[in-house]
């Protein structure tokens, strides 16, 4: 797939930012690294555990509670009273050099303008393992997680005025990079210019196409691309 660009609205351009946001998984890495695969398996052993459930029905609730709720945690916390570090800990107990090192990113970001942030609906303690192992963790001033958003999850509206607020950002001189169309929805209407990263794999994956909604994003995305640090390298 060819790297792709669709302008809409504003002109969707770079020149203004001074802040650079990032999801974390399946954005600042390939999704064909399938790290979600390992998180995905923990989740299903954690429900399977908890419930005393096979992990079928592991499954069916495990992703019932995906879409109902923006996050897994998010059901188990209002529908089974979790505590949410067990849970976190736990899923994200996973081996991350599946990764490999991108020092095509880290020279992109390195040459990038501005603050740099992450905002995850994971934990502090994977966006720093997964930072590390890309190596490009000393790009970032600060990292978002779901803890720091009281657990309430992208693509809730909430989670994106407490993530302005804690970061302390102009949302009209912002970028937003997700995998998510559907986490976008938001951004665009703070006034950030907001970019999809696609690939085959999120695109095959029944889950994301469910989350994310149609192929063809909506006026909500600015920028299409399926190759993160050519574009930003493009826009450096």
């Amino acid at each position: 797939m060819e790297s792709q660009a669709k302008q809409t609205l504003s002109d969707g351009g770079f020149d203004h930012v001074d802040t650079w946001v990032f999801d974390l998984d399946n954005t600042l890495y390939p999704a064909h690294c399938n790290l979600f695969d390992q998180v995905d398996q923990r989740m299903g052993a954690f429900i399977s555990q908890l419930l005393d459930v096979d992990r079928v029905e592991a499954k069916r609730i495990q992703k019932t509670f995906f879409y109902e709720y923006g996050t897994t945690l998010r059901g188990l916390m209002d529908v089974h009273a979790i505590e949410p570090e067990d849970f976190l800990d736990f899923v994200h107990d996973i081996d991350v050099s599946v990764i490999d090192p991108d020092h095509a990113l880290s020279d992109a970001l390195d040459r990038l303008e501005g603050r740099k942030v992450i905002f995850t609906n994971g934990s502090h303690g994977h966006a720093e393992n997964v930072l590390g192992q890309i190596g490009i963790a000393h790009h970032f001033d600060a990292v978002f997680d779901i803890a720091d958003a009281d657990y309430i999850p992208k693509p809730e509206a909430e989670a994106y005025a407490m993530f302005v607020a804690h970061v302390g950002i102009d949302t009209t001189r912002a970028a937003m990079f997700e995998d998510l169309a559907r986490n976008l929805k938001h951004p665009h209407a703070m006034g950030m210019t907001t970019v999809l990263v696609k690939s085959p794999e999120n695109e095959s994956a029944e889950f994301i196409k469910r989350s994310a909604g149609a192929r063809e994003p909506d006026d909500h995305v600015h920028h299409v691309i399926d190759d993160l640090a050519g574009f930003l390298a493009g826009i450096v």
